[in-house]
């Protein structure tokens, strides 16, 4: 099975052109893009993103408007799309009707990060009747138990939280992280992802190398985004990021 890429930005951080934009650069060398709806609140998320949500929420970016720049995005790129939110905008739309929108817009997947997967059943069967993967995290501390009710409500793969916390780049690749993977792998059917923190070539290599299916990186590119706006330069510094992140999964591999 390939290992893969999961490149995750803000929707509409700086603009929603903006946006539509760097998801076509980052498609290049990614193999799945993560597209996080802006939200107010959002508690898994480091300083990074959380600034990010702030940008796109004080540029107008409404829910509507992400599942536009999916279907404009659809028109040149066959890269599947996870969106990521928090309960609140699809409780706020109607679970089915979120879901049901997303999948004519073109996604492909979900992510709802404070979504227990043992309130998720009504949200689960939404999911399936309309063919929407899903993805649940796990952290370090999660129990073998609730592992295995991960595993089994995961459609697309089991998103490991490799640190303890909220998202960000980091330094190293901690022991904590790669003794959590390979639990997680000896218990898991479904692919298993690594996100959180993971910002480098070698951080990609590490994770893949020991046994991930696949790593999401996020704050690298958000930082990105930050540090040159709306602008070509940001296009080309996000392709260069996801080339040298790719590189380091398909090294992993080998």
């Amino acid at each position: 099975m390939e290992k893969k890429l999961v490149s995750f930005i803000v929707a509409g951080d700086p603009s929603p052109n903006a946006t539509l934009k760097f998801m076509n650069a980052l498609s290049k060398y990614s193999d799945i893009i993560e597209l996080g709806i802006p939200f107010s609140d959002p508690m898994a998320d480091g300083k990074t993103i959380q600034k990010a949500d702030v940008r796109a929420l004080n540029n107008g970016m409404k829910v509507s408007k992400v599942f536009d720049i999916i279907k404009e995005f659809r028109k040149t790129s066959n890269t599947p799309v996870v969106v990521m939110t928090y309960y609140n905008p699809v409780y706020t739309m109607g679970v089915e009707n979120f879901i049901k929108t997303l999948k004519e817009a073109g996604g492909n997947g979900l992510i709802v990060v404070d979504l227990p997967v043992e309130d998720a059943e009504e949200y689960l069967n939404i999911c399936k009747k309309y063919d929407i993967g899903t993805v649940f995290l796990a952290a370090p501390n999660t129990s073998k138990d609730r592992l295995k009710k991960i595993d089994e409500a995961s459609s697309m793969f089991v998103y490991l939280v490799s640190v303890y916390g909220t998202t960000g780049a980091r330094e190293d690749v901690s022991n904590l992280a790669l003794d959590f993977l390979n639990r997680t792998k000896n218990l898991c059917k479904k692919p298993v992802y690594v996100g959180f923190g993971i910002s480098k070539k070698e951080h990609a290599k590490e994770f893949i190398k020991s046994g991930a299916d696949g790593v999401v990186v996020g704050s690298a590119y958000v930082k990105i985004i930050e540090e040159y706006g709306d602008s070509d330069e940001t296009v080309k510094k996000l392709e260069e990021k996801a080339k040298e992140l790719k590189e380091g999964v398909i090294e992993g591999s080998k």
